[in-house]
């Protein structure tokens, strides 16, 4: 309870005595580039091996002769844009993305550079902390329409050589029965967990205490704790929303 009261009132302090508008401009496009475009590498690898595996695995459990090919194009579109897009990426971010907040903002704390901000008298906590999570909730959208368009083509590559299907049967498959809410499912979830990487990230980063070990422990700790945030959070969007 500790941990959770020291987080809602850092969350808090992000609002109170705020930058100008300008400063946090600045600070938001160098996070957005450090956060998304040094993200697509290992967004464009996971996806492709999502999908590819995905239709493989589907083939290979498809064995009854009742059952049209073309499923193996529309369940592959369904997991991955329901649930291995968005929430196997925002994992596979929250170590690349969470343990990078963490040490940043650890290894600041630790050399006194946050409390050289206080001392002149800027909100360090909005200064550093709100241009991250803004950052996140901009971007991590973006990578997971990216995610689930390349987890389609990496099922329809898969399917296709492998000569489980023809390509014109993998798009009738992805085209059958498609619901639109679930893309905008899909965005709600990357919303949600973008926030709380980031700022779970940021709250283990920013009251790191010790030294070079301590920042290690911080950034190990973010990730963990941003992990079970997002299957946790994930349980409970697919219980209220869907």
């Amino acid at each position: 309870m500790k941990d959770l009261g020291r987080y809602l009132l850092l969350m808090y302090s992000l609002f109170i005595r705020r930058e100008k508008f300008k400063v946090y401009v600045r600070l938001v496009v160098d996070e957005c580039i450090t956060v998304g475009i040094n993200s697509v590498f290992i967004v464009t690898l996971v996806s492709l091996f999502i999908g590819a595996v995905t239709a493989v695995q589907t083939a290979h459990n498809l064995v009854s002769d009742f059952i049209p090919v073309t499923v193996i194009g529309m369940i592959t579109r369904d997991m991955t844009v329901l649930e291995l897009s968005p929430t196997i990426l925002s994992v596979v971010l929250a170590g690349k993305v969470g343990s990078n907040i963490a040490g940043h903002l650890g290894t600041m704390r630790i050399t006194e550079q946050i409390d050289a901000l206080e001392v002149m008298g800027i909100n360090s906590s909005s200064y550093l902390i709100l241009p991250k999570i803004i950052a996140c909730m901009i971007t991590f959208p973006l990578l997971v329409i990216i995610s689930g368009f390349l987890s389609i083509y990496g099922g329809f590559l898969a399917a296709t050589l492998t000569n489980e299907l023809t390509p014109e049967e993998y798009i009738i498959g992805i085209r059958m029965d498609f619901i639109e809410f679930n893309i905008w499912f899909a965005l709600i979830k990357s919303l949600v967990f973008a926030f709380l990487i980031a700022s779970i990230s940021s709250y283990k980063g920013f009251y790191t205490r010790g030294g070079a070990l301590e920042v290690g422990q911080s950034s190990t700790g973010a990730v963990t704790s941003s992990c079970v945030a997002i299957l946790s959070a994930d349980y409970l969007l697919a219980q209220l929303i869907l």
